[in-house]
């Protein structure tokens, strides 16, 4: 085998497939990239853990055909650390050798026979904007659990119905719900799969801004999603388990609303969570015209501050874990934002609008589960 490619197309192309190289891998063959070039004049570079799979292609000058197995992570590292100059990829019996400019890298192969077959892209589904994919994931990826003992509570809930798309993502503490549509193959689908947030958040990232093609298995049940943009393929199986019915948590309506600037209330708590300890709060005392932000139990540190707001209903006070509150904050991408209460120990709803009194951004919903305050 070989070709001539040049370096980014290269070092882009492995970096998308490196994704699905495992740290620690069950078997050896598993910490390898599989690259195929054909006498076409197309390069393919694919990986496999057994749960998600990633491939892409790209056009070189292909002088000889053949397929390869190298080391996944030494592969990456050699092409993010190349001059951006043309790469000569040769085989030369057991080694490859990796030839740009003046430097040169011979990497040892492994059995590429010993690898197993990828999975491969179900059907088409429908396609959605890839811009759109990437906010909504960023947004509800922020309420996944990062616990492994509760492994469910990893993933981001994706419900199809037509045209509408809904995911759902909780940690127990909080709740993130994004909806919004793309254009589905069949007028009629219907779908619910389950899909580990991590490989989600990675492949939007990875994805870009274009059109991507959303591809689900069926049977008995959905057992394996894929994506595709741009010569970039992935699949990943889907999470088994009953996730809990978490839609029914969000509150039919609020009797105390209170409407604060977000990048007031983003700064503030960030300033004042400086002087909270481990699993403490900050508190926001909302009263009519203002609302103060307070933390900091000790006679070490304390701190507060208060910020103009709108309040509708009587006053209240509430206590955040202030990552939780500032993650919701920031996924919201409006210029106000509206908290919604039931009461100070219930859960409130987070919705961002243009301005005050203006239409709510209900495409993008977070519930978060105050802190007990001590009394």
């Amino acid at each position: 085998m070989k070709f001539t490619v040049d370096r980014d197309v290269l070092a882009d192309a492995v970096a998308w497939t490196s994704r699905a190289v495992p740290a620690r891998p069950p078997v050896p063959v598993l910490a390898g990239v599989r690259i195929a070039a054909d006498d076409e004049g197309t390069v393919r570079v694919s990986s496999f853990d057994y749960e998600v799979s990633a491939r892409g292609e790209f056009p070189a000058d292909v002088d000889q055909a053949g397929e390869v197995l190298v080391s996944g992570r030494l592969l990456k590292e050699i092409a993010n650390a190349l001059p951006h100059k043309p790469v000569e990829f040769a085989l030369d019996g057991t080694k490859v050798s990796v030839t740009c400019g003046a430097s040169r890298f011979t990497l040892a192969t492994m059995p590429v026979d010993q690898y197993p077959d990828l999975p491969q892209l179900p059907a088409q589904s429908g396609t959605l904007d890839g811009a759109t994919l990437q906010q909504a994931v960023s947004q509800v990826t922020s309420a996944a659990s990062r616990d492994e003992t509760l492994p469910i509570l990893t993933g981001v809930r994706m419900e199809i119905e037509g045209s509408n798309i809904s995911m759902l993502a909780t940690d127990r503490y909080r709740l993130a719900l994004r909806e919004f549509t793309w254009k589905p193959s069949a007028p009629d689908v219907s779908a619910v799969a389950l899909v580990r947030a991590k490989t989600l958040n990675e492949t939007s990232k990875a994805l870009g801004a274009g059109d991507v093609t959303v591809a689900l298995s069926s049977g008995q049940g959905v057992d394996l999603i894929g994506f595709e943009a741009g010569g970039l393929v992935t699949t990943s199986l889907l999470m088994d388990g009953d996730y809990p019915q978490v839609r029914r948590l969000f509150p039919d309506e609020s009797p105390i609303t209170a409407v604060v600037k977000t990048t007031e209330l983003i700064e503030a708590t960030r300033r004042v969570a400086l002087v909270t300890e481990r699993n403490s709060a900050v508190r926001l005392a909302f009263s009519e015209g203002e609302v103060t932000l307070d933390a900091g139990q000790t006679d070490d540190a304390q701190a507060s501050e208060a910020l103009e707001c709108t309040l509708d209903g009587d006053a209240i006070t509430v206590a955040f874990n202030p990552q939780y509150l500032l993650d919701g904050l920031g996924a919201l991408g409006s210029e106000y934002v509206r908290l919604g209460f039931t009461q100070d120990t219930k859960p409130v709803e987070f919705v961002g609008l243009s301005e005050p009194g203006g239409e709510l951004a209900t495409e993008f919903r977070y519930l978060l589960v105050p802190i007990r305050i001590q009394s």
